[in-house]
């Protein structure tokens, strides 16, 4: 498999929070992975999560995300702008 990534991800294990467009809904999520242009986070499901959303870290800043790649319980995502 080629890897495509623009940076080598890191090991992390953080608590974070998947947060829907318009703020109304969140998942709670781990971040398993983390580099300066993305993640692999592990949810309970996916199923309910758009292609879009932002990702809030646990120091309360957070990145609007790009699912590129998921299954049932992992998502990739590109971070944007």
């Amino acid at each position: 498999m080629d890897e495509r990534r623009a940076h080598p991800r890191l090991r992390a294990l953080k608590g974070a929070r998947v947060v829907l467009p318009g703020g109304h809904s969140t998942f709670d999520c781990m971040i398993r992975n983390l580099s300066p242009s993305g993640a692999k986070i592990i949810l309970e499901s996916t199923v309910g999560v758009p292609d879009v959303f932002q990702l809030k870290f646990e120091d309360g800043s957070a990145r609007p995300c790009l699912v590129k790649w998921r299954n049932a319980t992992e998502m990739g995502v590109a971070f944007q702008g």
